[in-house]
């Protein structure tokens, strides 16, 4: 009877792929549309990337179009303003990392510890909202708030008596790498708390009522046992942000654009647009895109393998 009972278990819980695509094919049907799109945006756009290795025309196409092998690289990297390009990539991504990281991290901890649900959830939402705005909707609103003269920051600094003169954020480069930094870790901080408050809410309650019991604070709950907990999570998105540390946003650094801060706001986005996409030069904006993922691409595998060493469980 045992083996009878066992043997139509396993009969009943037997799923091949074709009865899971009968009784779930709207659920399958759903999923088809983001797969193409990936597939188009990601995956379709591969056998350009030998736009990298030729003298690309596009009126001879890739058929006519001379092959000149590591040629373009070679130009790439001798070329002065690919290298203040890539020196202001690194150091504005470096240093959006250090200030920009830690900060969901914080928010996420202080939303948690809110008692009061209406409130937490208004909080919630004004820091949500940032991630759903334009960065020209950004940009114009950060201009006219920074103005020096007739800004609504340095009106209000010099009214309280702080300043006398109006302070050159976005027109005075050190100035404007210091607020363009700032914005956005108040646009991108939101948005990366809901991944943190996620593996909180993954957190075994039990654990902060024995903490209470023996006495422990909210400082100590929140360093001996929330931090602790979302350590996977906090690893995996370091490990993925890592692995931008080459990239750049256009529209953001548009956004913030200024004559008098190109010396800072000159990246490698600004350099693919104006010196490739803009002049023509197709293989050469290719070869710089292929050269941002490649690099981004041994950061990830090497601080994967980092946080393996340490004991952690990594990405990959």
């Amino acid at each position: 009877m045992a083996k009878q009972k066992e043997g139509r278990v396993k009969v009943l819980t037997k799923t091949t792929w074709k009865n899971a695509l009968k009784r779930d094919w709207q659920l399958y049907l759903l999923l088809l549309f983001p797969l193409v799109m990936v597939f188009l945006f990601n995956y379709a756009a591969y056998p350009g990337l030998r736009m990298a290795f030729m003298d690309f025309k596009p009126v001879k196409g890739y058929a006519g179009s001379e092959w000149v092998g590591w040629k373009t690289f070679g130009k790439i990297f001798k070329d002065s303003d690919f290298i203040r390009a890539l020196r202001n990539s690194l150091v504005f991504n470096i240093a959006d990392l250090l200030v920009g990281f830690p900060m969901p991290i914080i928010l996420a901890l202080i939303l948690n510890e809110l008692r009061y649900p209406r409130f937490k959830k208004v909080s919630q939402t004004i820091l949500y909202l940032p991630h759903f705005l334009s960065w020209a909707i950004i940009g114009s609103v950060a201009y006219n708030m920074f103005r020096p003269s007739t800004g609504l920051v340095n009106i209000a600094l010099t009214h309280a008596g702080i300043i006398e003169q109006g302070i050159p954020f976005l027109t005075e480069k050190w100035h404007w790498a210091v607020t363009y930094l700032l914005i956005g870790v108040w646009q991108s901080m939101g948005w990366g708390t809901i991944l943190y408050l996620a593996a909180i809410t993954g957190i075994s309650g039990e654990l902060y009522e024995a903490a209470m019991i023996d006495g422990a604070n909210r400082w100590k709950r929140m360093w001996y046992i929330t931090l602790p907990g979302i350590k996977s999570t906090v690893v995996t998105l370091l490990i993925m942000n890592l692995g931008r540390i080459m990239g750049s946003n256009l529209e953001r650094l548009t956004a913030l654009e200024n004559t008098q801060v190109k010396e800072f706001q000159y990246q490698l986005a600004v350099y693919i647009y104006v010196k490739g996409i803009g002049n023509g030069k197709f293989s050469m904006a290719t070869a710089v895109g292929l050269f941002q993922s490649l690099i981004g691409l041994l950061l990830v595998l090497l601080s994967d393998r980092i946080a393996k060493k340490l004991g952690e469980d990594g990405l990959l």
